[in-house]
């Protein structure tokens, strides 16, 4: 009993000394992200994990303009391959878009066609347009306009908002998603995601190679927010939620209850049919329903390799080429994916709960097979 009573006094001594260094050292949020992940049950950051942060609403309008079925819709299973692929990665949303309609939809477990999920680094995407939408709009002069003129911080810096969304920032961020002592696990986790982000430094000659840093969409949603003087979960809802009839209103995760600053480089929880719609608007250059929303000049730009090297990313957006045909579309975490192949006029969702192994930075097996399983269905040739 005596042995028991001095390992309980020094385990909880050690626990509190623990705590406390966390605190002394500035690795506070490694708490947080504990309580959130480990202590739900979870290995990593999950899906529908809102609840867990503080939220801004990215409302939708007082009109939807809701999909139209296909006539062909769900008349064809999914392939065993998809089901299997499905099963083995928790997924909980497949939907085909064919000619602007829902060819096919299925949901998986407690999930259906409204439930918001975790966009991860969709929202990538989501902050390019609206950086070029601030250029529409005025705000921002142009994909040139130096960083400097929003932070003088980074005065020294030839780094342009261009950079920012290319992935060619120079920043020193290190883009890990397992090491909780990681930059990227602080910005997920931390209270003061601005602090976290102004602390990085440009290393690197920015503007001549790619390099794919979560930092710099953090950095370049922050200037958006400066440039526009707007919170980014208004302005997404203004510039596109409402003009795109979305049918839903949408969360977008924050660093605080006090800072409130939207997690830029990740999360906003919406659903399979609504994250369509950016694809869509991108296939169609900009236009929806014959209004121009987004500058055609700038959507071709976003879904064209900027470096030879590197034909993998444009702006905001990632670049696949399979079976001799180009696919452009936005990733996340876990193996969320909008995919869109504008000559098929086809746009593939997939949601869910993990991806096949490999590299975050690579294109992971899964993918392809998602794209080759909605092909067979569709019966589409891929030659």
């Amino acid at each position: 009993m005596k042995f028991l009573k001095t390992f309980l006094k020094w385990t909880i001594v050690t626990i509190f000394a623990l705590v406390l260094l966390l605190y002394i050292f500035d690795y506070g949020y490694i708490l947080r992200g504990a309580r959130v992940v480990y202590f739900t049950g979870h290995k990593t950051a999950f899906i529908d994990d809102f609840e867990y942060f503080e939220n801004d609403t990215i409302k939708k309008g007082n009109t939807t303009d809701p999909w139209s079925n296909h006539d062909s819709y769900n008349t064809v299973e999914a392939t065993p391959a998809l089901e299997k692929l499905n099963k083995d990665y928790g997924t909980i949303a497949y939907v085909i878009i064919k000619n602007d309609s829902i060819w096919f939809e299925k949901y998986y477990g407690d999930f259906d066609e409204n439930s918001k999920t975790n966009s991860f680094s969709m929202a990538k995407s989501y902050v390019s347009g609206l950086l070029g939408k601030a250029i529409m709009d005025g705000y921002i002069e142009s994909l040139d306009q130096p960083i400097s003129d929003f932070y003088p911080e980074y005065s020294d810096a030839k780094t342009t908002v261009g950079d920012l969304a290319s992935m060619a920032s120079g920043l020193d961020w290190v883009e890990h998603y397992t090491s909780p002592f990681s930059v990227t696990a602080r910005a997920n986790y931390d209270d003061d995601l601005a602090e976290t982000i102004l602390n990085q430094k440009v290393v690197k000659t920015p503007g001549v190679e790619y390099e794919y840093l979560s930092g710099s969409t953090q950095l370049l949603g922050m200037i958006i927010e400066k440039a526009t003087g707007k919170r980014l979960a208004n302005y997404l809802s203004e510039s596109f939620w409402k003009p795109l009839g979305s049918s839903d209103d949408a969360l977008w995760q924050l660093d605080d209850e006090d800072n409130r600053l939207a997690k830029a480089f990740c999360c906003i929880g919406s659903n399979a049919k609504d994250f369509a719609r950016f694809g869509k608007l991108y296939k169609d250059y900009g236009k929806w329903n014959g209004q121009q929303i987004l500058d055609s000049s700038f959507v071709a730009k976003s879904i064209t390799p900027r470096f030879a090297e590197s034909p993998e990313y444009g702006y905001g957006w990632w670049l696949k080429q399979q079976n001799g045909k180009d696919f452009f579309m936005m990733r996340g975490h876990l193996g969320q994916y909008v995919i869109v192949q504008p000559e098929d006029n086809v746009i593939i969702v997939r949601l869910g709960h993990n991806r096949s192994s490999g590299g975050a930075l690579t294109f992971t097996e899964d993918i392809s097979q998602y794209i080759d399983e909605a092909y067979k269905m569709l019966d589409l040739s891929l030659n």
